[in-house]
């Protein structure tokens, strides 16, 4: 199977025997160093016990014998070593690869920094990646990157193999977000494993651990993550017994964490502990030097994701991105520019593409433009507006509201080539939810 179809676990599975080869060979070379020098020992004793047991053979007979069992033993151990050397070779090799296709595959390639801003950004990120000990947080708008720098932090430019474990705080029920992130031991509760669960800390372990949209995270449970970065320690639900971790703890929100705070829903004392190391993330609008580069970084990569050539983009149509205010950040622009690769076969993305994008008419519209101007009267509105009854009209009779939902993620999912964790992300769902909307579709088997 090519590293590329592996899951994340078949991924890690695979660096861990990979890991065990190269360990058990090491033994084994040592092993051999062992049995050489009792070799050269047993061949002294023997040397001996051959000049006092034997005077009628000649001394240079025994002595030729001896020096020709040196050669043999030099030969076979030269012969060892070289192979041991070659399969380690080959393992770390294969390890490499291996390490390199995950990094791949969990979204590490293809970061664009195009501005000194970024640049310092990622150079803060990096630093950050050589000291795990240090809990960081990352600030910013929706759709402006905090996982990938979230991701940036614990892989670096290194093909790091420890686990990164994301949580999103906002997507998981109050009632079992405790079990979720501790895990629980066996009967800690009704409809339980009967084993006992590992939670994300578990999973985590030697690694990171992102928690995103950290202002969700349920009072109660914020003095009990306090309390793991102050002691890296914690109890799972219903157990006695302490478990100690290592681990780098990552955490993000788009919300003003002071003024949570100051409104009782977030801990001080957190704040202050998670705020040690801190990046904050401009909006893109701030950053309009990077809109084109983005573009054109976007429309190469989907390009050749789906096999298309449109990599240019007419002079109209990048003064029209450029006086656009992307209030969905470098998401909202990613996803405008796959959306149209998707839909033309064109060289070149143009006005016209940008005006085809579905809802905009009607949102450029409400804007005050003209039927053939993408920029409008100044005034920009959302590429991906929200769906009112004047974009979606109801039918009169009936709405079947489960088929159309189900439609509508079939439709996304199509979009995305079957990747989940795009097809959630465009969505605004968690990966948790589209799985459990994909069950019943009977659509499990997809990436």
């Amino acid at each position: 199977m090519h590293f590329s179809e592996m899951s994340r676990e078949q991924l890690i599975s695979e660096l861990v025997r990979k890991d065990q080869v190269i360990e058990r060979l090491q033994n084994d070379l040592k092993k051999l160093e062992i049995a050489i020098d009792q070799t050269v020992i047993d061949c002294n004793q023997n040397e001996e016990a051959l000049a006092r047991s034997t005077r009628e053979k000649s001394l240079v007979e025994g002595f030729a014998e001896h020096q020709q069992l040196k050669k043999d033993d030099q030969v076979l151990t030269g012969r060892f070593d070289s192979e041991v050397r070659a399969a380690t070779e080959e393992t770390e090799n294969e390890l490499s690869r291996v390490k390199k296709a995950y990094a791949e595959k969990v979204g590490i390639g293809g970061i664009g920094i195009f501005s000194q801003k970024m640049k310092y950004i990622f150079e803060q990120a990096g630093k950050f990646h050589g000291d795990r000990s240090i809990p960081v947080l990352i600030q910013g708008e929706t759709g402006t990157g905090k996982e990938i720098v979230a991701r940036y932090i614990h892989y670096d430019n290194s093909l790091v193999s420890l686990p990164f474990i994301d949580i999103n705080c906002a997507a998981i029920p109050p009632h079992i977000f405790e079990s979720e992130l501790f895990g629980y031991e066996a009967g800690a509760f009704t409809g339980g494993l009967q084993k006992g669960q590992k939670g994300k800390f578990d999973l985590a372990n030697g690694g990171t651990i992102f928690l995103d949209e950290i202002t969700e995270l349920p009072i109660n449970l914020q003095a009990k993550l306090l309390r793991v970065l102050q002691e890296k320690e914690y109890y799972r639900v219903g157990g006695m017994r302490k478990i100690k971790i290592d681990i780098r703890i990552i955490c993000a929100t788009n919300a003003d964490v002071e003024k949570s705070v100051d409104q009782g829903r977030f801990r001080q004392d957190l704040y202050y502990r998670i705020n040690i190391g801190r990046i904050v993330l401009p909006p893109l609008r701030e950053r309009p030097n990077e809109i084109l580069p983005l573009t054109k970084m976007f429309l190469k990569r989907f390009s050749a994701k789906r096999g298309k050539r449109m990599i240019k983009i007419s002079e109209n149509a990048a003064k029209a991105l450029q006086s656009y205010h992307w209030p969905g950040n470098v998401r909202e622009l990613m996803n405008a520019v796959e959306y149209i690769v998707f839909m033309y076969d064109d060289g070149e993305l143009t006005i016209e593409h940008l005006n085809s994008i579905p809802q905009f008419q009607i949102a450029r519209k409400q804007g005050g433009g003209s039927s053939t101007s993408f920029e409008g009267s100044g005034r920009s509105a959302p590429l991906f507006p929200p769906v009112t009854l004047e974009t979606c009209p109801l039918p009169p009779d009936r709405l079947d509201l489960a088929r159309l939902n189900d439609n509508l993620i079939s439709r996304a999912l199509e979009m995305h080539n079957g990747n989940k964790t795009n097809t959630a992300e465009y969505l605004g769902i968690s990966r948790r939810m589209l799985h459990y909307r994909l069950e019943r579709l009977g659509k499990k088997n997809t990436k």
